[in-house]
């Protein structure tokens, strides 16, 4: 019989690790300054798409912050993170199982459709251009693409490549970009968060030391 107990979940993502709520809470300001600044906020009634979400912790920040269960849907690859995502959302989230470069809703389906660091898992280019092209295709007229990925490579993860702001405007060419640079390194975080929170806000505000872009891309009329 399988085990039904949590995975384990590592150290440096646990809520006991000072830099991980830095981290998070720096993350959460930025999201939510992006949506209310285009029109996104309040959330509820919206139909949301996360693309490739994994354990569902978007998913769970967006029912915080005003969505409702039943507007949220998730899609992943692996049934493994999707089987733990069912076991911390709320019963109304829609989660599937399936790939996101052939997403199975109509076109214009969601209000919002989000990817948080997926499309820099995806290293054939092509694949690439496929969902791009699907998240595009199920955003409704006058919603948003919610984007939070890697602007540069991991030096430690080579199953990770960086998506500079030329490649997102080659993956969604009729859409505006509004996006800013967020995310303090993550080993400078580690190391600097629990000797002095005020230094590391101050270095976090130093573009060169930030990791991923954060913010809304918006199609043109």
């Amino acid at each position: 019989m399988a085990s039904s107990a949590p995975r384990q979940v590592d150290p440096r993502y646990a809520w006991s690790n000072a830099a991980h709520v830095f981290l998070m809470q720096e993350r959460e300001r930025a999201a939510l300054q992006a949506l209310l600044r285009h029109g996104c906020l309040p959330l509820e009634g919206k139909a949301v798409l996360e693309v490739g979400c994994g354990t569902g912790r978007w998913l769970m920040d967006f029912i915080r912050w005003g969505a409702r269960p039943e507007d949220l849907t998730g899609i992943d690859l692996l049934p493994e993170r999707l089987a733990e995502a069912r076991r911390l959302c709320p019963a109304g989230v829609h989660l599937e199982c399936g790939s996101a470069a052939q997403l199975p809703w109509d076109a214009g389906a969601f209000a919002i459709v989000l990817q948080a660091t997926m499309l820099t898992s995806v290293l054939d280019p092509q694949v690439r251009r496929q969902i791009a092209a699907e998240m595009r295709r199920v955003l409704k007229p006058g919603g948003v693409i919610l984007w939070y990925d890697f602007h540069m490579n991991n030096p430690r993860n080579p199953n990770v490549r960086g998506i500079p702001k030329r490649e997102i405007r080659a993956l969604f060419p009729d859409c505006a970009l509004h996006l800013r640079r967020v995310t303090l390194a993550a080993p400078v975080a580690r190391w600097l968060v629990p000797r002095s929170r005020l230094v590391a806000s101050l270095l976090g505000a130093v573009p060169l030391l930030r990791t991923h872009y954060l913010g809304v891309l918006r199609p043109r009329a």
